[in-house]
C-alpha cells in the first residue's frame, strides 16, 4: 500500500531546515502509527514538488531515515517504511481538541435526539440473536455475488463501473425491475416511472422531501417504523399518528387533512399485519376521498411464504395516488443498500431531480452487479432458499413460544421474517433486553416504535432472519424465564 503525497505537509511554525522537518514529520507518521511496516512512500520526486521544496532535500531527509532504520530501499522500487521500524503499542487518535466555535447557536438544523434506536453492532457474536433485518452468512450466495461483480468489472462493463450517470440509473437494473420484480406484485411501469434509491429508507425520505411541506400533514401508523417517523419529524411537516389494528391501518381513522398517508400494507411494520383486499381498496377510496396521496412501502414482500402475497397496493391504484417504495437490502443485504422509488412520472421528475443535487446516483457498479445477479436467476434461487429457511424458522418459532406461554401479538398472515410481541402490561421490554443480552440474548424493545410521549413499554420485536433453527428453543425458553421475573 502506498502512502498518499496528501497526507504530507510543512506547518509554518515547524523549526530547524527543511530537511529536519520532513525527516520529522515521516519520523512521527512512523511513531504514531499513521504509516505502517511496508507501506511505501512517495517518490522524492512527488514529495518534493507537493511540499514545495527541493528534490535533495527529500532524498537527503531520506537517507537520514534509512541509515536509521525508519526506512529501507528496494532497488529502483522506492523507499519503503522498514520492517524494524519502531512500532506504537496501537494507533491512537488525535486528543480532542476545544472548538472556539459556540455549536448550540453555529448549528441551523439538529438531526440527533430520533427515536430510531442504534442497533448492536456485535449482534453476530451473540449466541441468540432474535434481530430484525440482518444477513444469515449461511444463507447468501457469496460465490455467484462475487462472480456478478467481477463480470460488472469487467472491460464491457467499464461505462456503468466509470460513468456519472448524474441523474439517470443503470438502464439494465431498471428493465429488470420494470420487466420482472413489478409485475410480481401487479404492478406496470415505464423506465420514467422508476427511480432506483439507496434502499428504501432513502426513498422515503425522497418522498417525504418532495411530497410535504411544514404546512401539509403526513399520516403514519401507530406503531411505525421508526426511521419514518424520525425522516418526517425533521421535514417538520404536521405529523398525524393513525392506530393499527389486526389487519393493519384503519382508513375510516385517518384524518380528512391528511396530505400524505404512509402505510406498510403487507407487513405491517412492525407488527407484520398483512391488509385484506377489502381494506385495501377501502385506502384508496379514503385517499380519494381526502384528496391524499399514499406512499405504500413494500420493503418485505419477498418473504411471503404461508400464503401468496397479496397484489401491492399500487397495483389497485388507477389515479396515480400510490407512490410504492421496494428495496433489495432486505431480501439480498442490507449493507447492499439499494430500493427504488415507482410512482408517476411527474413525481418520479422530481424525485430524480432532488437525487442529483444531493448524491447524483447509486453507485453505477453496484447497481450493474445487482442487474447481474438478478437477471441471472441467482437472486430468484436465494429468495426460494430464505423463504425455505424462514418457513422452517417460523413453524419452530411459534411451537416454541407456544410452549414457553409468551403472547404474539402481531404475525404477519403471510410470512415476514419477524414476531410481534407483548409481555405483560407491567414489564418493561427495554428492561429485561438489557438482562437478557448478559445471557447471550438479543431482542428489540418495541417502545420506540409508537408515537406519542408515553409509549407502551411491554412489546419487543423478535426477528429470526439470522438465528440458527436449532438454537431457536433455548432462546425463547431464555426470554420466557426473564419475563417471569419482570
Amino acid at each position: 500500500m502506498a502512502i498518499s503525497v496528501e497526507t504530507f505537509f510543512l506547518s509554518p511554525d515547524s523549526q530547524g531546515t527543511l530537511q529536519a522537518q520532513i525527516q520529522q514529520l515521516i519520523a512521527e507518521g512512523i511513531l504514531s502509527g499513521r504509516f505502517r511496516r511496508g507501506e511505501k512512500l512517495p517518490s522524492s520526486r512527488k514529495l518534493a514538488s507537493h511540499l514545495g521544496v527541493s528534490r535533495i532535500t527529500v532524498t537527503l531527509a531520506y537517507t537520514e531515515l534509512l541509515a536509521n532504520d525508519y526506512l529501507t530501499s528496494r532497488g529502483r522500487s522506492g523507499y519503503y517504511v522498514s520492517e524494524n521500524a519502531p512500532v506504537p503499542p496501537s494507533f491512537s487518535p488525535p486528543k480532542e481538541r476545544e472548538d472556539k466555535v459556540d455549536w448550540s447557536r453555529a448549528l441551523g438544523r439538529r438531526f440527533t435526539g430520533g427515536v430510531t434506536p442504534d442497533k448492536p453492532k456485535d449482534w453476530a457474536n451473540y449466541r441468540y440473536p432474535f434481530v430484525y433485518g440482518q444477513t444469515d452468512p449461511s444463507l447468501f450466495d457469496h460465490a455467484n455475488w462475487r462472480l456478478c461483480a467481477l463480470q460488472a468489472l469487467g472491460q464491457k462493463d467499464f461505462t456503468a463501473l466509470t460513468s456519472d450517470y448524474y441523474d439517470q440509473d443503470d438502464p439494465e437494473l431498471v428493465e429488470f425491475i420494470a420487466r420482472n420484480t413489478l409485475p410480481r406484485r401487479g404492478i406496470i411501469a415505464r423506465p420514467e416511472e422508476i427511480l432506483i434509491t439507496l434502499g428504501a429508507q432513502n426513498a422515503l425520505w425522497i418522498a417525504a422531501q418532495v411530497l410535504l411541506t411544514q404546512r401539509r400533514t403526513a399520516a403514519i401508523e401507530n406503531p411505525c417504523y421508526h426511521a419514518l417517523r424520525d425522516i418526517l419529524n425533521q421535514s417538520r411537516c404536521h405529523v398525524e399518528p393513525v392506530n393499527v389494528d389486526k389487519d393493519g391501518l384503519d382508513p375510516a381513522q385517518i384524518p380528512e387533512e391528511s396530505d400524505v398517508i404512509f402505510t406498510t400494507p403487507s407487513h405491517q411494520c412492525p407488527t407484520t399485519a398483512t391488509m385484506p383486499m377489502t381494506r385495501r381498496q377501502a385506502l384508496l377510496d379514503r385517499a380519494r376521498e381526502i384528496d391524499a396521496l399514499i406512499v405504500e412501502d413494500d420493503y418485505e414482500f419477498e418473504m411471503s411464504f404461508v400464503d401468496a402475497p397479496s397484489p401491492a397496493l399500487k397495483s389497485l391504484d388507477t389515479e396515480g395516488r400510490v407512490i410504492y417504495v421496494g428495496s433489495f437490502s432486505k431480501s439480498l443485504f442490507p449493507g447492499l443498500r439499494l430500493g427504488y422509488l415507482v410512482g408517476s412520472e411527474s413525481f418520479i421528475r422530481e424525485a430524480r431531480a432532488l437525487r442529483a443535487s444531493v448524491l447524483r446516483h447509486p453507485p453505477g457498479h453496484i447497481q450493474r452487479t445487482a442487474a447481474y445477479f438478478l437477471s441471472l436467476g441467482h437472486y430468484d434461487a436465494l429468495i426460494r432458499r430464505i423463504r425455505d429457511a424462514l418457513k422452517s424458522r417460523r413453524s419452530i418459532m411459534q411451537e416454541a413460544i407456544d410452549h414457553s406461554g409468551l403472547l404474539v401479538a402481531g404475525k404477519g398472515a403471510e410470512g415476514g421474517s419477524s414476531f410481534w410481541m407483548q409481555g405483560p402490561s407491567a414489564s418493561n421490554a427495554a428492561h429485561f433486553a438489557q438482562n437478557l443480552k448478559q445471557e447471550g440474548v438479543l431482542i428489540e424493545p418495541g417502545a420506540s416504535f409508537f408515537s406519542g410521549d408515553t409509549p407502551p413499554q411491554n412489546f419487543y420485536r423478535l426477528g429470526y432472519s439470522s438465528i440458527p433453527a436449532e438454537r431457536i428453543p433455548a432462546g425463547i425458553d431464555k426470554i420466557a424465564r426473564a419475563l417471569s421475573q419482570e
